[in-house]
């Protein structure tokens, strides 16, 4: 069976085939296209990981502080894991602090859509520009 095909049919027998070919250093036989593939996919995963979860966490705050009627612990325990997870995004893989930083901007303005269309509040109620500190994490 070819790397290309052992891809194809079986991908976790491939994962670790290619494992065991680049621990015993046999470089010539690796599925060079698929690999690197898979590698720049991991890196699209993580970034679109952080980019969701921002959006999420924005969109909270945003509910939380200006529908404070309507608080709950579900919304605070969002706020928390969403914070937490990107935190550890973070602390695994620093280079992302400049992927956020390009893109809040753009997940602030997705965030407050959402929170217009979560809470009926007209998007005019929520500022154009994050308002809050900087600190979020």
């Amino acid at each position: 069976m070819t790397p290309n095909s052992l891809y194809e049919q079986d991908f976790s027998l491939w994962l670790e085939t290619t494992a065991d070919l680049l621990r015993k250093k046999d470089f010539a036989r690796l599925d060079l296209e698929n690999l690197i593939e898979e590698i720049e996919a991991m890196g699209r995963s993580e970034k679109r990981e952080l980019y969701n979860r921002l959006i999420v966490l924005l969109m909270h705050l945003l509910k939380w502080e200006y529908q404070p009627s309507h608080r709950s612990n579900s919304w605070l325990s969002t706020i928390n894991e969403q914070r937490r997870q990107i935190i550890k995004l973070l602390a695994d893989s620093p280079s992302l602090k400049n992927y956020l930083q390009e893109n809040f901007p753009e997940c602030y303005q997705i965030a407050r859509k959402d929170a217009s269309s979560e809470t009926g509040l007209p998007i005019e109620n929520f500022p154009e520009q994050f308002t809050f500190s900087k600190k979020i994490f």
